[in-house]
């Protein structure tokens, strides 16, 4: 097979291997889908997590990208060839009851990119063209930050979260930090929460965030507990914790997904009253939302950006990367645009 017909991909063979493997090509792009020139890929906690050999729903091996930004290729479907896109991950079935009641973002049949199918790790790559959303008036290094903001303003819409609610966010990696800066913009008081003084004390001084906390303990013993708690560490025994943030009548959000079990005391649980629910990827009113508080000015993307590599530089860096979460908040991969 000749060179114009392959493509380079960034795969994840097997646990801690991460290559880059010269793929066949897409050619033949099905109707109302689009071929996307991607820009820039943003890495996340899932892509470590995929490395690791945490995620719970994967199989190996997997073209790792779904935080994506790219150019339309070519006029077709409603778009113009050479526009801006932020491309959504999450490909529904469209006919399922979540599907049908609005909620894309769970389908009983969904295929997240990067995930369940192979994702944009990539130079092109073709999806369905509702899955893209203009973006206009951003960068391409902004346009693929949006897919991880929109999971934290989702997680907050989720929560119901107002003005002068007492907010704790625990776990400052970037879904986190994204989460805690929209539950901000909702009016709340937001206090985060972390096993790492270092990345809290980081996190708070870069974004203005004033109450920080290492323990349940140090959280709970300072306050009543808080309206709203949001739990983005990925581990089963924080999540455990952080029931013991939660006040009377208040909410639990889980915006992490873990292979655990998670087990908590019925008793409170019930003598609280307190409400627990699950966060899933976003809606496209999220994507929305994300994409107008960044042309506001209500989300300074330079303050998330940590790092730009080019592909071919990510095999020998993708196992330093993964254990230094700790000093990076976003890193992007750029492919071309």
């Amino acid at each position: 097979m000749t060179a114009q017909h392959t493509r380079p991909h960034g795969v994840v063979i097997a646990p801690g291997k991460f290559v880059i493997e010269q793929r066949p090509a897409q050619v033949e792009v099905a109707a109302d889908w689009v071929m996307i020139d991607i820009c820039a890929v943003g890495l996340c906690g899932t892509d470590y997590h995929i490395f690791e050999g945490k995620h719970p729903f994967l199989q190996y091996p997997r073209v790792i990208g779904h935080e994506l930004s790219g150019r339309v290729a070519a006029n077709g479907a409603g778009f113009s060839a050479g526009e801006l896109v932020v491309v959504n991950p999450y490909l529904s079935c469209g006919t399922c009851h979540p599907c049908k009641g609005g909620k894309p973002n769970c389908c009983a049949n969904l295929a997240v990119l990067g995930v369940h199918r192979d994702g944009g790790m990539t130079p092109q790559i073709a999806v369905p063209a509702s899955n893209l959303i203009r973006a206009e008036g951003l960068t391409q290094q902004q346009a693929a930050m949006v897919e991880f903001l929109a999971i934290g303003a989702h997680a907050v819409e989720r929560s119901g979260v107002s003005e002068n609610d007492c907010v704790l966010v625990t776990g400052v990696g970037p879904i986190g930090i994204g989460t805690a800066l929209f539950a901000r913009l909702k009016g709340a008081k937001v206090s985060l929460l972390d096993l790492s003084t270092e990345r809290l004390q980081a996190v708070s001084q870069r974004f203005g965030f004033e109450n920080t906390y290492v323990s349940v303990a140090e959280a709970t013993g300072k306050s009543d507990g808080f309206d709203v708690v949001f739990d983005a560490t990925g581990h089963g025994g924080a999540i455990e914790r952080g029931f013991a943030a939660v006040a009377f009548g208040g909410t639990y959000v889980l915006v992490s997904v873990v292979k655990d079990d998670i087990t908590f005391s019925d008793p409170e649980f019930h003598k609280r009253e307190m409400s627990l629910l699950g966060s899933r990827n976003a809606l496209r009113s999220d994507f929305d939302k994300v994409i107008a508080a960044i042309l506001a000015g209500d989300i300074d993307t330079d303050l998330l950006f940590s790092l730009e590599l080019q592909l071919e530089e990510l095999p020998a860096r993708m196992e330093g990367l993964a254990g230094d979460r700790g000093e990076l908040i976003k890193v992007i991969v750029t492919l071309g645009g």
